[in-house]
């Protein structure tokens, strides 16, 4: 297997340009924004690190290997030739998934049993519909391309968020809205309607430099391989404060359960109120962001409205000189707030198109 190879790190489509600023960042080797995501290179290692380090990856996959195929005999031929035995292991269960575009293979079932039946008779592993481990393996243009999965779970599983409430902001959906905003890590985050509180405690593992993988398992540990993982786990000191406030207790109680294992508990405050009691923070200006309610699943829309002018007015009244992030669905939500917003490109979350809204208050 070569030491180094093309790693594909997944993003929702729109905000791929926010992820390639974050793998940039992390110093990873010639990184390129590609629809769905961002390409670099590197070896396992890279792999390791990408899946602990970045905050707003969905997934990273490995692309192992490729070669021509022109028919099945070949396909099947040439995938027993392949180095299986170098990546995978016989006592982990591994899953096959196939796609053909634009190929005289063009059987995705056939393709995956030709690839699946050289993996057990190569290396022994067992076949799983369910397993986690999943060697994916895409046939474009005759061209056979094999990637794992190093990742497993989704990688918005940190680990430490238990406790959702309704409609919840996913982690790395969650951290490229930050990032699109400007956050660095630099300065106080106020989510008025935190929820389970996603974006508070984003922010404060930024501002603490925790890494994002620290807590949980990951599908490269079960490889053929010893990949180390990296450090990361102890917070590094800072002053700044990060606040979340809900009208709803279970909110509040969820939030702070979650910001205690995820270790950020400490610079964390969690309020019960509502967003026309929102006080703002002693200190420098920073970012206030928030996710309300849509309409589409939670709430009346027509209601809303008048939740969303609240949330315009204190932010005029008591939020000079700070910055405003808001994730909606629905423009004309948006525009109820009063405020000169400028919205971000389309992406998709939970079945909706949202937009990230963004204005300086004053």
């Amino acid at each position: 297997m070569d030491q180094e190879f093309e790693i594909f790190a997944s993003a929702p489509p729109g905000l791929e340009p926010f992820l390639l600023a974050e793998v940039v960042e992390a110093g990873f080797a010639a990184p390129a924004a590609v629809p769905g995501g961002v390409v670099f290179r590197g070896g396992w290692a890279d792999v390791a690190r990408a899946n602990m380090c970045l905050r707003g990856a969905g997934r990273v996959l490995a692309r192992i290997g490729s070669f021509r195929a022109m028919h099945l005999a070949q396909l099947d031929k040439r995938s027993r030739k392949f180095p299986w035995s170098e990546v995978l292991r016989a006592d982990v269960p591994v899953r096959v998934e196939v796609t053909c575009r634009n190929s005289k293979i063009y059987h995705d079932r056939a393709a995956r049993q030709r690839v699946e039946t050289a993996i057990r008779e190569t290396v022994g592993a067992p076949i799983e519909a369910e397993a986690a481990l999943r060697v994916m393996v895409r046939i474009e243009d005759d061209l056979v391309v094999i990637s794992l999965d190093t990742s497993g779970e989704p990688l918005h599983r940190r680990g430490h968020k238990e406790a959702v409430g309704k409609a919840p902001m996913r982690e790395t959906l969650s951290a490229l809205f930050l990032r699109a905003c400007g956050y660095d890590g630099q300065e106080t985050v106020v989510d008025p309607m935190c929820g389970s509180g996603t974006f508070v405690l984003e922010a404060a593992e930024i501002a603490a430099g925790l890494m994002p993988g620290r807590s949980r398992h990951f599908a490269f540990e079960d490889l053929a391989l010893d990949v180390p993982r990296v450090g990361g786990a102890e917070p590094r000191p800072t002053q700044l404060r990060f606040y979340g406030s809900d009208r709803d207790d279970g909110a509040i109680r969820s939030s702070l359960a979650n910001a205690e294992r995820a270790g950020v508990a400490g610079i964390c405050q969690f309020t019960r109120a509502a967003v026309s009691d929102l006080q703002r923070p002693g200190g420098a200006p920073g970012l206030v962001i928030v996710n309300p309610p849509y309409g589409a699943r939670i709430g009346n829309r027509k209601q809303l409205f008048a939740l969303y002018g609240a949330l315009g007015q204190v932010m005029r009244d008591r939020f000079q000189g700070w910055r405003f992030g808001m994730v909606t669905s629905d423009g004309g939500l948006a525009k109820a707030t009063g405020l000169a917003l400028e919205a971000g490109p389309p992406v998709a979350f939970g079945g909706l198109s949202v937009k990230l809204y963004q204005a300086r208050i004053g």
